[in-house]
């Protein structure tokens, strides 16, 4: 690798060698990636960037000193907090992302179970399908993680999880919709089963939070997963997915900010003076909040609405081609924009879906690799309005190309390892 260069480079020269890096990422700006970038169009663009240039600098570690970003901060919350019918309780902080999202709802629990409870062995219950940042956040808060397998149709099952609610619970987990397969889990049972002890229930709608509101207003069946569901303290929902701001960026939203309370972190025993931070960082970039904020102001609820529409009809286009090509499957009923492609397990020859994501590569199209049971998933977009009938052909090219054979990595990385 080498070292730091003696002496600097020339600004043209610097950049150029960054643009050569990017020669092997995955082609986003084609519409060649089911998920990790979420193009908003070039209005979206511009606004964000524009908003990223004046906020490159600015750190919101503290408010008082940049006010403007205690404001944003306030004003993407309440923004969010109404489109989920938050009560005028409703609290919350912007975060770096889903996962912190995820881990300060965690941290919450676990402080509320202690203060109101007296629970000092703190434990949570999620389906098998939750995202992993549950089980980062038991691991580094020190909780006792259950987790429970989910039905036939990949949705929770709360009988299941019922078994392993108890005395020290302090917090129990539903996903809107959830990830590997994109169905939305039972929230009106899984936040009555948090309240029979007097647990939290978190609603991961990182993936759902600014996709399911509009869905709702364009007609299409949603079941209740928001704060309209008594017993849901917090949601999680992030802007840099499909609210297309850009990396990172995400809400979380308390149902009262008595509840929020628990997710703050307070010190004032240190030679530095007082000190207090909302969430897990201290120094806060004030690039992607001011991003958040621009986008969100840029779309409003008529632009989100026809993001999730063109979403919608490509997600449905997609499904429908997979499942009419033999040896394919599209796992569960998603009906939404996410989904997970596996083989046929029916066919007395299954395909292998890992070889037939391994060709789709070589074609210049990017999946993630899932499983159990070996699947392909697609977080469907604006990003990939125009192109699905190009990737439905690449797709039966591959499926033609692999049949009868298998690829030799089986590897579900999804990961920053190096």
């Amino acid at each position: 690798m080498g070292g730091l260069p003696e002496q600097g480079r020339a600004v043209d020269d610097v950049i150029a060698d960054l643009e050569a890096k990017r020669d092997d990422d995955v082609r986003w700006r084609d519409g060649r990636t089911f998920g990790l970038v979420f193009d908003g169009g070039p209005g979206v663009h511009e606004v964000a960037e524009r908003a990223a240039m004046l906020y490159l600098h600015e750190n919101a570690l503290n408010t008082m000193a940049f006010p403007s970003l205690g404001r944003i901060q306030s004003e993407v919350v309440g923004w969010t907090a109404e489109m989920l019918h938050g009560p005028e309780t409703a609290a919350g902080f912007l975060t770096s992302g889903g996962t912190e999202s995820i881990l300060c709802a965690v941290k919450a629990a676990r402080e509320r179970g202690k203060a109101e409870r007296g629970i000092t062995e703190p434990e949570m219950v999620v389906p098998e399908s939750a995202h992993a940042a549950f089980h980062k956040a038991a691991h580094l808060f020190g909780i006792t993680l259950h987790k429970t397998p989910v039905r036939d149709d990949w949705t929770a099952d709360v009988d299941a999880m019922a078994e392993l609610v108890g005395d020290r619970t302090v917090l129990v987990v539903g996903s809107a919709p959830q990830y590997p397969q994109g169905v939305v889990d039972p929230i009106p049972e899984i936040a009555a089963l948090a309240g029979t002890v007097g647990a939290s229930c978190h609603v991961d709608a990182c993936m759902g939070g600014f996709v399911l509101p509009f869905v709702e207003r364009l007609g299409r069946p949603v079941p209740p997963w928001d704060f309209r569901v008594d017993g849901v303290t917090t949601i999680s929902a992030d802007i840099h997915k499909l609210g297309y701001a850009p990396k990172g960026v995400s809400v979380i939203l308390h149902r009262t900010k008595q509840l929020r309370a628990y997710q703050t972190f307070v010190f004032d025993d240190w030679l530095g003076g007082f000190y207090a931070s909302p969430n897990l960082q201290g120094t806060r970039s004030g690039l992607p909040m001011a991003a958040a904020w621009a986008v969100m102001q840029h779309l409003g609820v008529a632009g989100y609405v026809e993001l999730v529409r063109t979403t919608l009809e490509n997600a449905d286009r997609m499904r429908a081609g997979i499942r009419g090509i033999p040896g394919l499957t599209v796992l569960g009923d998603p009906t939404y924009h996410l989904l997970a492609m596996a083989a046929d397990p029916t066919d007395a020859d299954p395909l292998d879906v890992f070889a037939i994501g391994d060709a789709l590569a070589r074609r210049g199209w990017f999946h993630d690799r899932q499983g159990p049971p070996d699947s392909l998933h697609s977080t469907v977009s604006n990003t990939n309005a125009g192109v699905i009938d190009d990737y439905l052909a690449a797709l039966r090219e591959s499926v033609d190309e692999v049949r009868g054979t298998s690829a030799d990595d089986r590897s579900t990385g999804y990961a920053t390892l190096e």
